[in-house]
């Protein structure tokens, strides 16, 4: 029968793979570091594609209570220059940039 001491080191050890294990789920597949995402603007996208972005190019410079109320037929998302977004790409979202003093300015897919 062992010590105390030889049982808490035990503990000790299985607490330290169980969080090595735990840990192991952050790392992308394939190991290396976790990848961020770049910084600054998000990825010009082409103002056509299947969200209809190109038709609505009109509402780039106008105020975002433009927008209020108006139903589209696809996704939306607006969001506000330099406000973090995700990073997956949809054809079919529409992707509308407000500036902060809220002015449109960018219509796009994406």
């Amino acid at each position: 029968m062992g010590s105390i001491v030889d049982k808490m080191t035990g503990v000790r050890s299985a607490a330290a793979l169980m969080l090595l294990g735990a840990l192991a789920g952050c790392v992308p597949a394939g190991g290396g570091a976790p990848v961020n995402p770049p910084s600054g603007p998000a990825p010009v996208a082409p103002a056509g594609g299947s969200c209809g972005a190109e038709g609505l190019q009109g509402l780039v410079g106008k105020s975002r209570a433009s927008i209020s109320g108006q139903r589209f037929a696809h996704e939306l998302r607006v969001y506000e220059e330099g406000q973090p977004i995700t990073m997956d790409y949809n054809a079919d979202r529409l992707n509308i940039e407000v500036s902060r003093s809220g002015t449109i300015l960018r219509v796009s897919c994406g």
